[in-house]
This record gives C-alpha cells, sequence and structure tokens, in this order.
C-alpha cells in the first residue's frame, strides 16, 4: 500500500518561510533593544549627563561651544524630530550598536542569526556600561561605533555591501564629528591601518587592509567640520576648547603651578597674580569657582592659556611626558559605570525647562531627576561591570597571541586593534584631559565583545575539528 503526496508548492512555502525569518529577526531586535534601552526604560527618559544641555544649547544658540559638538546637537534635534520626542536618539544610538554587533559577528564568519545578535546585545548589556552609552544623550555610544564601523572599512571591506559601507561611514563621520578625542582617535587608527598594512607585507600576514575607506571617512570629518562651521554660524574652526582643557590637566599635575611660581611676573598674564586661586583638579579649575573665572571664562581666558600651555610643554617636557604616560596608565583602568550620571546637572535642568511643556515635564518625572539614580546603584553594577572590563583588556592580549598561534590573523588584528584603540582614548582623554571612568567606560565594552567573539570563533573550530 503507498501513500501519496501531493507536490508541495514552493510559492507557498516562500512567503511562510519570509515571514518566519522576518518575525525572528524582529523578536530579536526587541530583546535586543529591551537591553539595550533598559536604564531608559526604567528611568521614565533617556538618560542626562552635564553635557546634554550644551548640545541642546548649540542648535537652540547657532553658536560654537567649548567641548559640545554643533554636530551631535543637530543629531539631537534631527531625531528628535526638533526637541519633541527624545526617545529617538536613543533609540537610534541603540539600533546602531545592535546592527554593528550583527555586522562584526557576520563578517567574522561567526554566527549572526537573530538569536546569537540577540544573546550578544543582551549579555553585553549585563556585564559592560554598553546601556547606559545607548540610552544615554550624549555621543559617546558613538566612540564605540566609531571604533568597530573604522575597523570594518578598513579590514573587512569585502565582505560589505555597498550599503553597508555607507552606512558605516555615516556612523563614523558622525562620532568623530561629535567629539574632538573621537576625531583624534579616528586619525590615530588610520595610523594604525597603515602600520598593518606594512606588517602585514612584511611578514606575509593574511589580512587585507584597505586604506582609502577609513582615511576617506576621517578626512570628510577634518574638511566637513570647520566647513559645515562656517555656513551655519559663520565660524572656520574646530570644536573650540582644546588648549583650555590641557592647561586644567597642567593644573593637576602641578606643572601649572610650577611655572607660574619660577616665572611670574609675566607680562599679559593674569594668573600671576591669581596663583592662590588655583585649585588642586582640573574639574575644579573648569567648573568651580576659580582663577578661570576670574581671568575671562572659555572666550576671555583662551589666548593666555594656550600661550601657557605651550610655555609648560618647552619648559618641562620630561614633566610633561611622565605625567602624560602615568596619566593614560591611570585611565586605562579607570571603567566604572555611573560617571557623574547621579549628580544634579544643573545646566542640562535649565535647558529642558526651557524646551516644551511636554518634554519638560517629561524629564522631569524621571527616576534620575528624581535622584533616585544614586552612586550605590552604580556601585552594584560595578562588582560586575568593572572586573569584566579589566579581564577583557587582558583578554586582549590572550586572544591576539592565540589568533596568531591558530592562524586565526582577523581576530587577533581585530584584538589588537581594539586593544590599541583603547591605549589611544586612555592617552587622548586622559593624559590631554584628566581621567574619569567615563572616557574608558564608553569603550572598553569593545574589548569584551572581542572576547566573547574569540570565545565563539574557538567553539567553531572545535565543532569543525569533531566532525572531521
Amino acid at each position: 500500500m503507498s501513500i501519496a503526496t501531493a507536490p508541495v508548492s514552493l510559492p507557498k512555502i516562500l512567503p511562510a518561510v519570509v515571514f518566519s525569518r522576518g518575525t525572528a529577526w524582529l523578536c530579536s531586535l526587541a530583546f535586543s533593544l529591551l537591553f539595550l534601552l533598559a536604564p531608559a526604560l526604567w528611568n521614565g527618559f533617556p538618560i542626562v549627563f552635564h553635557d546634554t544641555g550644551g548640545f541642546i544649547d548649540r542648535i537652540i544658540q547657532m553658536n560654537l561651544g567649548y567641548g559640545r559638538s554643533f554636530f551631535y546637537g543637530l543629531f539631537l534635534w534631527l531625531t528628535s524630530f526638533g526637541w519633541w520626542a527624545f526617545w529617538g536618539p536613543a533609540i537610534i544610538q541603540a539600533l546602531a550598536a545592535v546592527w554593528l554587533i550583527r555586522l562584526m559577528l557576520r563578517c567574522h564568519g561567526l554566527s549572526s542569526g537573530p538569536i546569537t545578535t540577540a544573546a550578544f546585545a543582551a549579555v553585553l548589556s549585563i556585564v559592560t556600561g554598553i546601556s547606559w552609552y545607548a540610552a544615554q544623550l550624549l555621543p559617546d555610544i558613538l566612540v564605540s561605533l566609531t571604533v568597530l564601523g573604522l575597523w570594518l572599512l578598513g579590514f573587512r571591506l569585502q565582505d560589505l555591501s555597498r550599503a553597508e559601507r555607507l552606512l558605516l561611514a555615516v556612523i563614523a563621520l558622525l562620532g568623530m564629528l561629535s567629539h574632538m578625542s573621537c576625531l583624534a582617535l579616528g586619525m590615530g587608527l588610520v595610523i594604525v591601518a597603515v602600520l598593518a598594512k606594512l606588517a602585514g607585507t612584511r611578514w606575509r600576514l593574511h589580512l587585507p587592509v584597505h586604506l582609502l575607506p577609513p582615511l576617506a571617512t576621517v578626512m570628510t570629518a577634518v574638511i566637513l567640520m570647520p566647513l559645515v562651521h562656517f555656513m551655519l554660524v559663520g565660524k572656520v574652526g574646530y570644536t573650540p576648547g582644546g588648549p583650555v582643557f590641557i592647561f586644567a590637566r597642567l593644573v593637576q599635575d602641578g606643572i601649572a603651578q610650577k611655572y607660574l611660581a619660577e616665572h611670574c611676573p609675566i607680562e599679559g598674564v593674569k594668573l600671576c597674580d591669581l596663583q592662590h586661586r588655583l585649585p588642586k583638579t582640573a574639574d575644579e579649575f573648569l567648573w568651580g569657582d576659580s582663577a578661570f573665572k576670574e581671568i575671562g571664562d572659555w572666550d576671555g581666558a583662551k589666548a593666555e592659556l594656550s600661550s601657557l600651555v605651550r610655555e609648560c610643554f618647552k619648559t618641562y617636557p620630561r614633566e610633561v611626558i611622565w605625567s602624560s604616560l602615568v596619566l593614560t596608565a591611570q585611565q586605562m583602568v579607570l571603567v566604572g559605570t555611573g560617571d557623574g550620571l547621579d549628580e544634579h546637572h544643573f545646566h542640562a535642568r535649565g535647558v529642558f525647562a526651557s524646551l516644551s511643556q511636554s518634554v519638560a515635564e517629561q524629564y522631569q518625572a524621571a527616576r534620575q531627576q528624581q535622584e533616585q539614580i544614586t552612586q550605590a546603584l552604580f556601585d552594584g553594577l560595578n562588582k560586575v561591570h568593572i572586573p569584566v572590563a579589566l579581564l577583557s583588556m587582558l583578554g586582549l592580549v590572550l586572544v591576539i597571541y592565540w589568533g596568531l598561534m591558530k592562524r586565526q590573523v582577523d581576530i587577533a588584528g581585530l584584538a589588537a586593534f581594539v586593544l590599541l584603540s583603547l591605549l589611544g582614548n586612555a592617552f587622548i582623554c586622559g593624559a590631554l584631559s584628566n581621567p574619569h571612568d567615563r572616557y574608558q567606560s564608553r569603550l572598553v565594552w569593545v574589548a569584551t565583545f572581542v572576547v566573547m567573539m574569540a570565545a565563539l570563533r574557538r567553539q567553531h573550530l572545535g565543532n569543525e575539528k569533531n566532525r572531521r
């Protein structure tokens, strides 16, 4: 007795398969966003930092602000639909993070389906601070996305479609336009790519390097920033404030005080009469009631402080170099989550209060503004986040060694690229400004991500070996 089976129509199967895949990815995306936006969802409003109001002010006032990018302010304005819904920028930042997680997995030949992507997003949100940056109205999340974007453009270009290349360039460009530290890091990573190409040629490493895409992206940022500033606010230049931040760092190290004590009086230097008003920390100098205010603040003191920075560098090169190394080392291990998020944010409160009544009420009702986000909360999170971050950075060294020994050059190269990114970021933020947990914490989750990728690659290799 035979059982007749009716032929199955392929056109009837395809919609079901497509629907099934589409549903799986929608569920994966929703699950990933739930974790990456968890701090904002719990808070009732995207997380806000001291600087958030400064970015908004750039668009409202149509001017350049010290250390506050006009471009990130423009991003906030566009994605919030003209200050109407601040969930927009947080959602877009989280979407970009999910997409890059998935793209990194796929371009390195790892499982990159909906379940794996969601699992990576969830684990990273639990054991690192990524969610606190994705859900925050600050360009910090863009620093890490820029690093990943430049890696993919420079080292995995062959695995990307044209649309993916364009979108990666846009994300990296936004990151570099949104903060000068990110632009400096991007320049450094182009140099890393050049050295990688030379090393690959010298030692015959099978790691393709494409210099043009990352170089073009960085150069676009270098050219576009002053050009757009001129077109929109009438001033040619970059986001101002660099020399002032460096001088504040010299104050914290005592180098500025030493120079003034040994060389004053100096014609035209107002600080000579105010040496006793110099505080012990950079933050007190910049934001407290210090001599900085008396000599003209950001606008009036720029020329004097720029001159003093040059003189300090020329007079005490050894002290400057040594302190830079110390500060870089300090910044490397300052990786705690929540830096400054439990503080009052007076300026940001005033800016949000000046927006629409609906936005002001949502902002004011959030847990953060009700002072329910406390240091105790972050102390608990950092019992996990800090050891994971430190172990992940150590893990990068092990991944480099393992990758070279097992001929997994792409993973070894990625680990080296991220490790150099962390070192570069620590120097730029720690030595040229002053160390804060936020500066390194915003990037260190990438180290954890790479270690997880290496573990998945190792598992794949083991599975292949067992099947033979």
